[in-house]
């Protein structure tokens, strides 16, 4: 095999789960790396190490309920019954419902006729089930509140999938700008000026901006804005206060980043963007979580080694043969008598007497032979399976090598691919030891 790069530091999950200053942990990264996974598995070893846990989850996909066997997740923890930690450990599970946190967020910051009257508005209701930025502003304000409430130990974040690693950063600060900015305060002045003074502002000093945009957006539209924005004076100021409170808390000393990756080169290339990003924005990285590695207890067979020996099988070498005859094999007794002696066939084939055969000894023989033969063929199959593991873990290796190469420091724990899906707790649970022991089986 190729010389490996001097291995990067190693995680320590167990460490980081135990500590009791650590309050957060949020995993970070591509989609498709295992993320929910990852995070749910974070918090069935912690809980069972005697923390008290909430995993929060953005995935659409809902497998976090599945394995947990839950059977729905919304936006209140719920109670993990199956798992049992040491000295009070209890693991609770949420998924986010953006539409009703948003809710949660004007029903807490207005009166009961104002945040009807929101609630009840177009524009709000298409701007809190699907305006851009909106999900992930609505992860960190949750994680704000569980924060707040202090109910648990630790708090385990499974950020929302998106294409680019920067949204989970940047959505919450252009949504607070949004909905604090000089667009909404433009629309938010006629309503302020009031009555027919405010018509008057309107049609001077904005007749062409509002042309524009009723062109852009529709009358109706536009009106359902306006309409929007004055009933949500009081509480615009609050969003960006939040959202800065909540980055800050993400800047804390007691939460750490896991980036999640797999070793594949798109994925490992956006993880080392996130962590440059996360260390330009001073948050606390804890490690790079390398999932569906890798490895064999049989390293020591090349693959070349490997393919070349399943040939020579194929093709009826010479590799084992102590004679040196291609296409035969040695006879198992040397000081045997001669093949024409031995052989009911070869008696055949030189004219031997046929009453001197045994028809059960060739019927045998026979059977021997095609024994041989499938032996040959399993076992050059599984040589060249063997050699297929060995390229898949030199290119992982070589993957890995290059994030290293840009970030020693990066403390990595290596995830040894499992066999099938993860569909349970049981599942979760070996996740959970493959992290703890932060290298792949048989590295």
């Amino acid at each position: 095999m190729e010389a490996k790069m001097d291995a990067p530091p190693r995680l320590d999950v167990d460490r980081l789960l135990d500590d009791p200053q650590t309050r957060i942990i949020v995993c970070c990264g591509a989609g498709g790396v295992g993320k929910t996974t990852t995070a749910a598995a974070l918090g069935v070893r912690a809980a069972e190490r005697g923390r008290k846990v909430v995993v929060l989850t953005i995935d659409p996909a809902r497998r976090l309920a599945q394995s947990m066997g839950i059977d729905s997740l919304d936006n209140t923890p719920r109670r993990v019954k199956d798992v049992q930690g040491t000295a009070g450990g209890e693991l609770h599970a949420m998924m986010l419902d953006m539409k009703r946190t948003f809710d949660e967020i004007v029903e807490g910051h207005s009166d009961p006729e104002r945040a009807e009257a929101i609630l009840a508005n177009p524009f709000y209701q298409s701007l809190s089930a699907g305006f851009a930025g909106t999900q992930e502003y609505m992860a960190m304000e949750k994680l704000g509140q569980l924060r707040a409430r202090d109910d648990w130990d630790l708090i385990v974040v499974d950020t929302p999938p998106s294409r680019s690693a920067l949204d989970f950063l940047d959505a919450p600060g252009r949504l607070g700008s949004f909905l604090d900015g000089k667009f909404i305060r433009v629309l938010m002045a006629p309503a302020k000026v009031g009555g027919r003074a405010g018509m008057k502002f309107l049609n001077v000093g904005m007749s062409m901006m509002t042309g524009t945009l009723s062109k852009l957006m529709g009358a109706s539209l536009l009106k359902d804005v306006q309409t929007f924005v004055a009933a949500m004076d009081t509480m615009f100021g609050g969003f960006r206060t939040r959202a800065d409170a909540t980055f800050q808390l993400l800047q804390a000393p007691g939460t750490a980043f896991l980036v999640v990756s797999a070793p594949e080169p798109d994925a490992l290339r956006e993880a080392a963007y996130f962590v440059e990003r996360l260390a330009a924005e001073r948050m606390p990285l804890a490690g790079l979580v390398l999932n569906r590695v890798h490895g064999s207890d049989a390293e020591q067979l090349s693959a070349e080694r490997a393919l070349a020996a399943a040939e020579n099988l194929e093709e009826g070498g010479i590799v084992d043969q102590e004679s040196g005859k291609a296409g035969l094999r040695d006879a198992t007794d040397p000081g045997s008598a001669s093949d024409s002696d031995t052989d009911p066939r070869t008696a055949r084939e030189t004219g031997a007497d046929a009453v001197d055969v045994d028809p059960d000894a060739a019927v045998e023989a026979d059977a021997h032979a095609g024994a041989d033969a499938d032996v040959d063929v399993i076992t050059a199959g599984l040589l060249r399976l063997h050699a297929e593991r060995m390229q898949v873990i030199a290119r992982e290796q070589r993957t890995r090598d290059r994030f290293t190469s840009l970030h020693p420091e990066v403390a990595v724990a290596e995830v040894a691919a499992l066999p099938g899906d993860v569909h349970d707790l049981a599942g979760l649970r070996a996740i959970g030891e493959r992290l703890a022991a932060g290298v792949p089986a048989g590295a």
